[in-house]
């Protein structure tokens, strides 16, 4: 058994996760701790504040205590929005608290990209334009070309929580170009675990999300490769374990 931690902040589109673990098929459990989210705003001050330290500290003797072995702070923007560097002082002192390898979600979107072997990614995002503006830039410090960032101006997680398909999936149209090889849709209170073959296949390219990659994410740090393709192309690249 392969444990999996994962520090969510809030309510919103949580239930992703238990959905991502049925559809692995094998012998991965998701543990998933809800952190403090303070002010829902999609609002730089509010965001840094969320993923503070001492916010996600308070998350991590909960998770180790179910026997995770990896956990990701599966928040895009409360992580992108320190930057890069920033973003990465922020995974290296989840880890030391934490006692295991850490990272966040901002990072599995470039790490998942590297994967799949795409440079050249549009962004549908969820939030403000100024906070999108800001995910457009961190892709960019990890070595991507962003074609485009489309922004839907949302200031709440809890919005964003009650999408369904239809919003998805026009969100994802709205922010694809042709010259992009995938697109890209951060935020994790956004549901799309159960659209992933939906949006692959109305697009015709990979499409990313935020809490697909999270998960991802987890097993590339525990060293785990399964191979589910109704997760989406991702989920279908080399090393597999076969279950």
């Amino acid at each position: 058994m392969t444990a999996l931690g994962f520090l969510y902040p809030g309510r919103s589109g949580e239930d992703d996760y238990p959905r991502i673990e049925q559809l692995l098929g094998s012998n991965i459990r998701v543990d998933l701790v809800h952190t403090d989210i303070g002010e829902d705003a999609h609002r730089v001050d509010a965001l840094r504040e969320m993923g503070s330290a001492e916010r996600l500290a308070a998350g991590v003797e909960e998770l180790r205590r179910t026997g995770a072995e990896t956990v990701v702070w599966a928040c895009t923007s409360g992580s992108f929005v320190h930057g890069w560097e920033g973003a990465r002082d922020q995974v290296r002192s989840l880890a030391q608290v934490a006692g295991m390898p850490a990272s966040s979600t901002s990072f599995a979107f470039v790490h998942a990209a590297q994967e799949i072997g795409v440079r050249r990614v549009a962004v549908g995002a969820t939030y403000p334009q100024d906070v999108a503006a800001l995910f457009g830039q961190f892709l960019q410090a990890g070595g991507l070309t962003v074609t485009g960032v489309r922004p839907s101006g949302i200031v709440t997680a809890a919005e964003v929580g009650t999408w369904g398909e239809a919003e998805v999936l026009a969100l994802a149209r709205a922010a694809d170009a042709a010259e992009a090889e995938a697109v890209l849709l951060p935020d994790t209170a956004l549901h799309t675990a159960a659209y992933l073959p939906l949006l692959e296949k109305e697009l015709g390219k990979p499409v990313l999300t935020a809490n697909q990659v999270t998960v991802w994410e987890g097993l590339r740090l525990a060293d785990r490769r399964v191979n589910a393709p109704s997760l989406g192309i991702l989920f279908t690249r080399e090393p597999i374990v076969q279950v």
